[in-house]
Order: structure tokens, then sequence, then C-alpha cells
């Protein structure tokens, strides 16, 4: 849920202030952006949750821990080539790949009740897959949107 909100505050956001500036708003470049900040936030929760993240990887994935932090550098990568002209759209097509790639580790950790802030396996459980995956096709509908339609 937090994910959600920080991409549509974002966008919110940016779309007003370019409306305040008196600049017509580019929402395409409102909707990257929105979801490049979402990235990071998303991204920075590998770091600073690392043992949650850890427990979500299902167990055919050696080298957890390595997962997690080169996936969490990669969501950053992946932010800022959002943001750029002339890599924005082959990046938008990883993206969706790696939203993609990311729901066996969401439906793993929803199966096995994994509470990434915590560490600990007392989570909402499978219940939490009727709004997750949804959201994950939510979000790879906007980076399509935004990122490769612009």
């Amino acid at each position: 849920m937090k994910p959600l909100i920080v991409l549509l505050a974002v966008f919110g956001v940016s779309c007003l202030a370019s409306f305040i500036a008196g600049h017509p708003a580019d929402y395409y470049f409102c909707g990257r952006l929105a979801m490049g900040v979402m990235l990071i936030f998303a991204a920075t929760a590998h770091f600073k949750f690392t043992n949650g993240m850890v427990l979500m990887v299902p167990n055919y994935i050696p080298y957890k821990r390595a997962v997690v932090y080169i996936t969490g550098y990669i969501e950053m990568l992946a932010a800022i080539g959002l943001l750029v002209k002339t890599v924005r759209e082959p990046v938008a097509w990883f993206v969706i790949f790696f939203l993609v790639l990311l729901l066996p580790a969401n439906i793993h950790a929803a199966q096995n009740k994994v509470n990434l802030e915590k560490p600990d396996i007392c989570g909402a459980g499978v219940n939490y897959l009727w709004f997750r995956i949804p959201l994950q096709i939510f979000f790879i509908a906007w980076v399509y949107f935004f990122g490769v339609m612009h």
C-alpha cells in the first residue's frame, strides 16, 4: 500500500507543481517521475528491511541476501533510467519485465505470511494477494502507459 501512496502522491504533487509554475503539465514525465520515486522508495526497503526481504525470496533462489541487495540497486538504476530520454523506453520494458519477475516473490511471501518490516512470518498471508496481484498489474500498466507509450 505504501508504494501506491508514494506513486500517486508524487504524481499529484508533480502535476500540481507544474500547474502552479505556469507550465502545462507533462503528464508522461510526471508519471515516470512518480514511478522513479516509488522505485527508490521500494529500493530503500531492500537495505532497511533486508532480513524481511530475504524471507520473501523463494527457496530455489540461492544467495538470497545478495539478490536482495542487487535488486535494490537495480530498482535505483531503473528509477533514474525512466527519466533519461534516450533510454526510457528500454528501461520501461525492463521495469515491466522486472515487475513480472517479482511476482513469485510476492506470492511466496504471502503464502509464508512474511512480515517484511519485522522480519517474521506473522504477515497478512494469502489474502494479501487479492490486493498485491492487482497492484502489480497496475504498476505494470503505469510503466507501460508513462514509459513506453510516452
